[in-house]
Protein backbone atom coordinates (compact mmCIF):
# COMPACT_ATOMS: atom_id res chain seq x y z
CA UNK A 1 0.00 0.00 0.00
CA UNK A 2 1.13 3.55 -0.75
CA UNK A 3 2.46 5.66 1.92
CA UNK A 4 -0.14 8.51 1.67
CA UNK A 5 -3.38 7.66 0.06
CA UNK A 6 -6.35 10.40 -0.81
CA UNK A 7 -9.54 10.29 -1.68
CA UNK A 8 -11.96 13.04 -2.34
CA UNK A 9 -15.42 13.95 -3.54
CA UNK A 10 -17.67 17.76 -3.59
CA UNK A 11 -21.42 17.58 -2.79
CA UNK A 12 -24.09 19.95 -3.27
CA UNK A 13 -25.21 21.14 0.61
CA UNK A 14 -28.59 18.87 0.39
CA UNK A 15 -29.64 16.58 2.60
CA UNK A 16 -30.02 13.40 0.27
CA UNK A 17 -25.83 14.30 -0.23
CA UNK A 18 -25.55 13.07 3.78
CA UNK A 19 -26.12 9.28 2.65
CA UNK A 20 -24.10 10.09 -0.85
CA UNK A 21 -20.94 10.89 1.71
CA UNK A 22 -21.65 8.19 4.00
CA UNK A 23 -21.46 5.73 1.41
CA UNK A 24 -18.51 7.09 -0.32
CA UNK A 25 -16.27 7.10 2.52
CA UNK A 26 -17.68 3.42 3.17
CA UNK A 27 -16.97 2.37 -0.36
CA UNK A 28 -13.13 4.14 -0.38
CA UNK A 29 -12.40 2.73 3.24
CA UNK A 30 -13.24 -0.67 2.38
CA UNK A 31 -10.89 -0.21 -0.39
CA UNK A 32 -8.09 0.40 1.83
CA UNK A 33 -8.91 -2.61 3.63
CA UNK A 34 -11.26 -2.08 6.87
CA UNK A 35 -13.75 -4.39 6.60
CA UNK A 36 -17.39 -2.72 6.12
CA UNK A 37 -18.62 -4.77 9.51
CA UNK A 38 -15.84 -3.40 11.62
CA UNK A 39 -16.60 -1.22 14.50
CA UNK A 40 -14.39 1.44 13.04
CA UNK A 41 -16.41 1.55 10.20
CA UNK A 42 -20.18 1.90 12.17
CA UNK A 43 -18.14 4.62 14.20
CA UNK A 44 -16.54 6.66 10.66
CA UNK A 45 -20.05 6.38 9.14
CA UNK A 46 -21.80 8.22 11.75
CA UNK A 47 -19.17 10.72 12.34
CA UNK A 48 -18.73 11.42 8.29
CA UNK A 49 -23.10 11.47 8.79
CA UNK A 50 -22.85 14.34 11.21
CA UNK A 51 -20.05 16.35 9.74
CA UNK A 52 -22.16 16.02 6.63
CA UNK A 53 -25.44 16.76 8.34
CA UNK A 54 -23.61 19.76 9.65
CA UNK A 55 -22.39 21.18 6.75
CA UNK A 56 -25.33 20.62 5.00
CA UNK A 57 -27.69 22.59 8.31
CA UNK A 58 -25.47 24.77 9.76
CA UNK A 59 -24.41 26.94 6.75
CA UNK A 60 -27.81 28.81 6.64
CA UNK A 61 -27.41 28.32 2.18
CA UNK A 62 -24.69 30.15 2.79
CA UNK A 63 -22.19 26.76 1.81
CA UNK A 64 -23.90 25.51 -1.69
CA UNK A 65 -21.36 22.49 -1.49
CA UNK A 66 -18.89 20.99 1.01
CA UNK A 67 -16.26 18.62 0.41
CA UNK A 68 -15.65 15.55 2.03
CA UNK A 69 -11.36 14.56 2.03
CA UNK A 70 -10.18 11.05 3.26
CA UNK A 71 -6.25 10.48 3.83
CA UNK A 72 -4.19 7.41 4.91
CA UNK A 73 -0.93 8.62 5.98
CA UNK A 74 1.57 5.79 6.63
CA UNK A 75 -1.44 3.33 6.94
CA UNK A 76 -0.95 4.63 11.10
CA UNK A 77 -3.81 7.39 10.77
CA UNK A 78 -6.98 8.21 9.00
CA UNK A 79 -8.11 11.58 8.73
CA UNK A 80 -11.11 12.55 7.52
CA UNK A 81 -12.39 16.17 6.93
CA UNK A 82 -15.20 17.88 5.62
CA UNK A 83 -14.98 21.45 4.53
CA UNK A 84 -17.62 24.05 3.66
CA UNK A 85 -17.07 27.55 2.84
CA UNK A 86 -19.44 29.65 5.28
CA UNK A 87 -17.56 30.99 8.34
CA UNK A 88 -19.26 29.97 11.11
CA UNK A 89 -17.26 27.01 13.28
CA UNK A 90 -18.97 24.15 14.76
CA UNK A 91 -20.44 25.13 18.46
CA UNK A 92 -21.04 22.30 21.21
CA UNK A 93 -24.81 23.71 21.83
CA UNK A 94 -26.31 22.85 25.15
CA UNK A 95 -28.50 19.76 24.55
CA UNK A 96 -31.26 19.69 26.69
CA UNK A 97 -33.47 16.61 27.18
CA UNK A 98 -36.52 17.73 24.42
CA UNK A 99 -34.32 18.65 21.96
CA UNK A 100 -34.10 16.81 18.74
CA UNK A 101 -30.53 18.23 17.24
CA UNK A 102 -27.90 20.00 18.33
CA UNK A 103 -25.89 16.74 20.14
CA UNK A 104 -23.58 15.75 16.68
CA UNK A 105 -19.92 17.54 17.55
CA UNK A 106 -20.96 15.89 21.03
CA UNK A 107 -21.01 12.50 19.43
CA UNK A 108 -18.55 13.15 16.70
CA UNK A 109 -15.76 14.06 19.65
CA UNK A 110 -16.71 11.10 21.76
CA UNK A 111 -16.56 8.73 18.91
CA UNK A 112 -13.04 10.03 17.96
CA UNK A 113 -11.90 10.25 21.32
CA UNK A 114 -12.88 6.65 22.02
CA UNK A 115 -11.49 5.51 19.13
CA UNK A 116 -7.69 7.21 20.64
CA UNK A 117 -8.25 10.07 17.69
CA UNK A 118 -8.52 13.85 17.83
CA UNK A 119 -10.78 16.70 16.37
CA UNK A 120 -9.47 19.47 14.86
CA UNK A 121 -11.26 22.72 12.99
CA UNK A 122 -8.68 24.56 10.07
CA UNK A 123 -9.86 27.86 8.10
CA UNK A 124 -9.63 27.84 4.51
CA UNK A 125 -8.89 30.44 2.22
CA UNK A 126 -11.86 31.50 0.85
CA UNK A 127 -13.02 32.05 4.73
CA UNK A 128 -14.91 28.61 5.86
CA UNK A 129 -13.51 25.90 7.65
CA UNK A 130 -12.44 22.00 7.59
CA UNK A 131 -13.54 20.22 10.83
CA UNK A 132 -10.79 17.02 11.02
CA UNK A 133 -11.03 13.92 12.75
CA UNK A 134 -7.78 11.80 13.18
CA UNK A 135 -8.32 8.09 13.88
CA UNK A 136 -5.11 5.51 14.54
CA UNK A 137 -5.63 3.07 11.38
CA UNK A 138 -5.42 -0.47 13.14
CA UNK A 139 -6.16 -2.32 9.86
CA UNK A 140 -2.55 -2.70 8.99
CA UNK A 141 -1.71 -3.12 12.40
CA UNK A 142 -3.65 -5.88 12.95
CA UNK A 143 -2.74 -7.61 9.57
CA UNK A 144 1.02 -7.64 10.93
CA UNK A 145 0.11 -8.29 14.03
CA UNK A 146 -1.29 -12.01 12.46
CA UNK A 147 1.69 -12.64 9.81
CA UNK A 148 4.47 -11.86 12.68
CA UNK A 149 2.71 -13.79 15.35
CA UNK A 150 3.16 -10.23 17.51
Amino acid sequence: MADHQEASVTLPSDPASVSTARRYVAQVLGEWGLPDDAATADSVRLIVSELATNAVQHTFGQSPTFTVDIRLEREEWLRIGVTDSHPRWPKRLPAAVQQDNGRGMVIIRWLTAEAGGRLSVSPTEDGGKTVWIALPWTVGAAARTATTGC
